[in-house]
C-alpha cells in the first residue's frame, strides 16, 4: 500500500489541530509505514477513513497513538551503556547534593527502572528525582504500574548481569503468576509525567538526560529542536547519553559537549 502524500499531510495536520499531538518532524517513512500496518490490521482502505475515524472517536486515536508512538524498550537495553554510566557517570554524580535525571522518551519504563536499580547499588538514588516522560499516556501507565511480562527475566537478567550488575536482578522484583512487579521503594524517586519532545518545552535543570533509541524517529529539523532542549536543560558538566545508532559528532551541538564514551554516545555539556 501507498499512502498519497496530500492526504497523508491532511491527517497529521488533523491530529495535531484535534489532539495536540504533532507528528511532521518524524521521519516520514517510519510514520507512514507505522499507519500502513494500522490500516493494514483494522482493514482500513483509505487515509480519508482513518482521519474520519480518529477524529470522531477519542478511543480509536489513543489506539492509533500507541502505533505511531516508539514503545521497544528491554531492561538494561545494550548492557554496555549501563556499564559505562556506571564506571564513568555515577561517580562524578554522586558529587551533587541532590541528583535530577530526566528519561526522555521512557516508553513503558523498563530503561527508568534500571537506572533506578543502577543508582540504588551506586548509593546516590535516595538523593535523586528520576523524570520518566513520555508522549503515549498508555505507555506511561505501563510504566506507572512497574508490571512485566515474566517471561522476558531471563534476558533482562543477562543484560542486568552484563551491564555490572552487583546484586541479585531477582530482589528488585517479585513474582505473581505470569507476571513480575518491580519493587516499590524503586518508584518512591520516580516521577512519570506525560511530555512531548516535538511540542513541550523545558521544565527543570538537569544533571543527567537518557533520550536513547528516539531521535531516530525525527527528521533533522526536530532532532535538532530536540538536542537544543537538551543543551538547555543540563546543568554544566551534566551527561546526556543516547542511543547506540544516535550520534552528537555531525550536529549543530557537537561543540558545546565533550565525549565521554564514544561507542556507548554519552556526552558532557562543556559550554
Amino acid at each position: 500500500m501507498e499512502l498519497d502524500n496530500g492526504a497523508f499531510r491532511n491527517l497529521l495536520k488533523a491530529v495535531h489541530s484535534s489532539y495536540g499531538y504533532d507528528f511532521t518532524g518524524y521521519a516520514e517513512a517510519s510514520v507512514k509505514r507505522r499507519i500502513i500496518h494500522y490500516m493494514g490490521m483494522h482493514r482500513i482502505n483509505e487515509l480519508a477513513d482513518l482521519q474520519s475515524l480518529i477524529l470522531r472517536d477519542e478511543n480509536i486515536f489513543r489506539d492509533f497513538l500507541q502505533e505511531l508512538s516508539v514503545t521497544v524498550t528491554e531492561m538494561f537495553r545494550d548492557p554496555g551503556f549501563y556499564k559505562s554510566l556506571r564506571e564513568k557517570v555515577v561517580e562524578r554524580l554522586a558529587t551533587y547534593p541532590f541528583i535530577k535525571v530526566w528519561v526522555a522518551g521512557c516508553a513503558t519504563g523498563e530503561e527508568v527502572y534500571s537506572l533506578a536499580i543502577l543508582f540504588k547499588e551506586a548509593g546516590i538514588l535516595d538523593r535523586s528525582v528520576i523524570y520518566a516522560t513520555d508522549i503515549n499516556q498508555q505507555s506511561l501507565q505501563i510504566a506507572k504500574d512497574g508490571m512485566y511480562d515474566a517471561s522476558s527475566m531471563k534476558a533482562y537478567t543477562g543484560n542486568y548481569q552484563k551491564s555490572g550488575g552487583t546484586g541479585s536482578f531477582s530482589q528488585y522484583y517479585m513474582s505473581k503468576y505470569n507476571s513480575v512487579m518491580f519493587d516499590r521503594s524503586l518508584k518512591q524517586n520516580i516521577v512519570f509525567s506525560a511530555h512531548n519532545l516535538a511540542m513541550d518545552k523545558a521544565f527543570n535543570e538537569f544533571q543527567l538526560i537518557l533520550c536513547r533509541n528516539v531521535l531516530i524517529y525525527f527528521n533533522q529539523e526536530l532532532q535538532k529542536r530536540v538536542l537544543d532542549l537538551f543543551h538547555g536543560s543540563l546543568c554544566m558538566f551534566g551527561y546526556l547519553g543516547l542511543g547506540n545508532k544516535e550520534s552528537l559528532r555531525f550536529g549543530a551541538q557537537q561543540r558545546s559537549f565533550e565525549e565521554v564514551d564514544r561507542k556507548e554516545r554519552i556526552y558532557m555539556k562543556i559550554k
